[in-house]
């Protein structure tokens, strides 16, 4: 009864390990120029890290020593990876200031999983406070894949650069954003819910690059947005 209890503890740590590595080899694509393995790598550790926690918890194995290697892996897979990725695609020909918001991105990212890390259970389980960073990874990784893929884009370079600043901002920012970990689905959404679900899911299959831009673009103004509406309705109320 003892091994098999092991090979449990191991299981989610396995996923967590698999994303770390993914983060590492996205790291070498890019670095040899190829980009969209670099970003396919990162998409992937996205998918890992979302099935450590779950299967961590479906199978009672969760443990301190599991959420710390989780946020090395993070830090690497979502920190490091995505940084390189936009400095070797875009931020190379800026100099040393493409270096700065390669590096603020890393060094905002891991401060953002510190404070998750020290500030997990103490606010409500159904938001983030500032945008997750694999959420930012993402946004990321998929705006230089866009960068790379449209004529339109040259020139505009600078904003890419400012995007990912905004980015790393975003991570330590005090914004809420929504989660989706502990979703409750009533029953007379679940249609509404699953034909949202076909839609998407057929947009991501014509266009898996651009609608999952959108997408998760999408997500991140959101919390933008709905903090500037607050923000205004307080100030209102107050005068």
């Amino acid at each position: 009864m003892k091994q098999p209890a092991q090979l449990m503890y191991i299981l989610p740590n396995l996923f967590t390990a698999s994303s770390a590595f993914l983060g590492v080899i996205s790291i070498i694509a890019s670095i040899n120029g190829h980009y969209t393995r670099a970003i396919i790598f990162i998409v992937l550790s996205l998918i890992l890290d979302g099935l450590d926690g779950r299967v961590a918890r479906l199978t009672k194995t969760t443990s301190k020593f599991g959420v710390e290697f989780d946020s090395l892996a993070d830090l690497v897979a979502f920190g490091v990876a995505p940084a390189i990725l936009s400095y070797c695609a875009i931020g190379a020909s800026f100099g040393k200031l493409g270096s700065l918001m390669s590096a603020m991105f890393v060094v905002f990212g891991a401060i953002r999983l510190a404070r998750f890390n020290v500030t997990t259970g103490t606010y409500e389980p159904n938001i983030f406070i500032g945008l997750p960073i694999p959420t930012a990874a993402i946004v990321s990784a998929l705006w230089t894949g866009i960068y790379l893929n449209y004529s339109f884009t040259q020139g505009l370079e600078w904003a890419f650069i400012i995007a990912q600043g905004i980015l790393a901002i975003l991570m330590v920012s005090n914004i809420r954003y929504p989660s989706f970990k502990k979703v409750n689905f009533k029953q007379m959404h679940v249609l509404r819910v699953l034909a949202a679900l076909v839609v998407i899911f057929s947009l991501l299959y014509l266009f898996p690059l651009e609608s999952a831009a959108i997408l998760m673009s999408a997500y991140t103004l959101y919390g933008i947005i709905r903090a500037i509406y607050l923000f205004t309705k307080t100030k209102k109320e107050a005068s």
